[in-house]
């Protein structure tokens, strides 16, 4: 009942409708510094009547906000942005809750730098931070996420990709914590995938990644042809993700990737499949015009 509650509270504030439907998109954010590149379920508010979600922001000046949060009751919608305690990161561009570490999440650069970070009230304090393994030439990241199974955790991460001359490489890693908190990776696998909507010369096949129960691959694809726009995206079903007991990450990729739904006009830099829910939650970085968020039942199992 209680995931039941929290799960319809928060289809409440982004708001459920069919996918593309232009009213069921919410505005969070006015101008390039508000979009919303990534997206992390947080919890209810204090009181029991709200539920919140933390969104990171890709800027890159110094005092610029880096981490907001959305809060939502039945009555309001109030985004406030949390003070940064640590390095100060540039161009954040996702963010995940770290399974059984309440209060703890990752945050990933453009560049490949994930800092971990302890967030309490309105501060976030990083705790450590680290580069991403393999990374390659040219690599621009925009994704990350985690899987749980059998008390193991596993990461998987993606270059973004531009156009038909540069697909995406997707990345898996098993994943730990050192004592004094930084991240450590095993062994890195890696697949390339192409997107079959958007895909053209400004398309970016992979804009963020989601994960169902099940451990199916949900891909964020957008098309961005400048910070005026247009912009165009779509969420599709890419494949599978296992972890082995022993923690052996495996990714299989699907030959033709299934739409699950298009979004012309936006540009998708946030999937999260919402905790016991079928339900994802979306969000947007449309540069000068803003951020928007909603959700769409795509994390079916």
């Amino acid at each position: 009942m209680t995931w039941f509650t929290t799960t319809t509270a928060l289809l409440a504030v982004l708001g459920g409708a069919p996918a593309g439907a232009a009213d069921a998109w919410q505005r969070v954010g006015g101008d390039s510094r508000s979009g919303v590149s990534g997206l992390a379920y947080e919890g209810r508010t204090e009181d029991g009547d709200g539920v919140n979600a933390l969104v990171v922001h890709d800027n890159k000046r110094s005092g610029q906000p880096r981490l907001s949060r959305i809060t939502r009751t039945e009555n309001s919608t109030v985004i406030a942005p949390l003070a940064w305690e640590g390095a100060e990161p540039v161009d954040l561009e996702a963010v995940e809750a770290v399974p059984g570490m309440p209060g703890e999440y990752l945050a990933l650069t453009g560049r490949g730098i994930l800092y971990r970070l302890k967030v309490a009230g309105s501060t976030a304090t990083v705790v450590d931070y680290t580069p991403l393994p393999a990374i390659g030439e040219g690599d621009d990241f925009e994704s990350f996420a985690l899987v749980a199974r059998d008390g193991k955790l596993a990461a998987l991460w993606a270059d973004r990709g531009a156009g038909a001359g540069r697909p995406a490489t997707l990345y898996a890693a098993s994943l730990t914590f050192a004592p004094w908190g930084q991240p450590l990776f095993g062994s890195v696998s890696q697949r390339t995938y192409r997107s079959s909507y958007p895909a053209d010369d400004a398309t970016r096949h992979i804009s963020d990644i989601a994960l169902t129960d099940s451990g199916r691959i949900l891909v964020g694809s957008a098309g961005d042809a400048g910070d005026d726009g247009p912009f165009d995206s779509a969420v599709s079903d890419a494949g599978r993700v296992t972890v082995s007991a022993t923690g052996r990450v495996r990714i299989t990729l699907a030959a033709s990737p299934t739409v699950l739904g298009r979004f012309p006009g936006y540009k998708i830099e946030a999937v999260e499949c919402l905790p016991g829910s079928s339900d994802a939650a979306l969000g947007t970085d449309d540069e000068n015009l803003g951020g928007y968020v909603r959700t769409v039942p795509f994390c079916v199992t």
